[in-house]
């Protein structure tokens, strides 16, 4: 098996476009082994809704990178405290889903450091009854990537901040998220390690079988394609967020001028249908208002930007824009 070193790189969206470059590109001979490290970022499973998931309004205040990843599985954060690997080896039916097969060497690592810790359920590793890892795999029907996280010394209050959704009454047919009882390796070691040891102790251990192993530096030459594959996919808002599945929004207010009631219908992130409900009364038809919306992304800006030289008292009487757009699109001050 052979070492893929990202030199250090702790973006997130760098780092997965490499383990898809190197899963699709590198030589079918060897098995590869990486190791990363990311910004605070939410990793979306693939089959996930996106907006379903975050809480978007605290990731975007707080700079909190979005990324859509290739394999199933529920969302997770990563942050400095966090170490993820991949191995990326050749498909096979007997390894596809069997997850105690590329989990056995952390855990081996684990306990030689005095851990307790064992697969539970389909693919998540835990302490005790406290999960500190969980995993998912991805094919191309030629090669397969399994890859996990491990919590080593995560801020998990911002684990609670950045996965709490508040977007009312969504319904999706995404895979939601089932949250765990999390905690950090950390916290059960006899001595406090750095998570850079850490690393190198996981590393150390699963080639503990081997002669010696070789590290290998992708050229620049690959470093951009890597980069092309970023900008081309992970740094896109269609695949962060337009390739949710499709769902519909139900939200309802109550403002001084009456109540408006709205049922928006999203679809590979766009809006395919905006109704407006309510006891409100207006000069102009709401019927406008939904044609302009519809066809839409399903994105805060490009919402305002529709919406930036609209009169909404019009339609609905006094109320102000900002109020409708948190409407639409935001979290916070819903009255369902």
């Amino acid at each position: 098996m052979i070492f893929l070193d990202n030199e250090g790189i702790t973006n997130p969206k760098l780092n997965l476009a490499l383990e898809e470059y190197a899963l699709r590109n590198f030589s079918a001979d060897s098995d590869y082994l990486l190791f990363y490290i990311n910004e605070p970022s939410i990793i979306i499973g693939r089959n996930q809704n996106t907006l379903e998931e975050v809480n978007q309004n605290y990731v975007e205040e707080n700079n909190i990178h979005v990324v859509r990843r290739v394999s199933g599985g529920g969302a997770v954060y990563h942050d400095f405290g966090n170490l993820n690997f991949s191995f990326i080896t050749d498909h096979d039916v007997k390894s596809l889903n069997n997850f105690k097969k590329f989990t056995e060497p952390v855990i081996r690592v684990l306990k030689s450091l005095g851990l307790d810790a064992e697969l539970k359920g389909r693919n998540d590793i835990l302490i005790g009854d406290k999960k500190i890892s969980g995993t998912a795999q991805f094919s191309t029907g030629k090669r397969m990537v399994s890859h996990g996280t491990l919590l080593f010394d995560t801020d998990l209050a911002e684990v609670a901040n950045a996965l709490t959704v508040k977007m009312s009454k969504i319904e999706s047919k995404g895979h939601k998220s089932v949250r765990s009882r999390v905690a950090n390796i950390s916290e059960f070691l006899k001595e406090p390690l750095t998570i850079e040891k850490f690393r190198n102790l996981l590393l150390e251990g699963l080639y503990e079988h081997s002669a010696g192993f070789e590290t290998y530096h992708l050229t620049s030459g690959e470093w951009k394609e890597v980069h092309q594959l970023k900008e081309e996919k992970y740094d896109t808002w269609n695949w962060n967020y337009g390739r949710s599945p499709k769902f519909n929004i139900h939200r309802t207010r109550r403002f001084p001028v009456g109540e408006i009631d709205l049922r928006i219908f999203v679809e590979k992130g766009n809006i395919e249908n905006f109704k407006i409900f309510g006891d409100f009364f207006g000069k102009e038809p709401v019927e406008k208002l939904e044609k302009l919306l519809k066809g839409a992304r399903y994105e805060k800006l490009e919402i305002e930007d529709i919406l930036k030289d609209i009169e909404l008292r019009e339609y609905f009487g006094d109320i102000p824009k900002i109020d409708f757009i948190e409407l639409i699109y935001g979290e916070d001050k819903i009255e369902i």
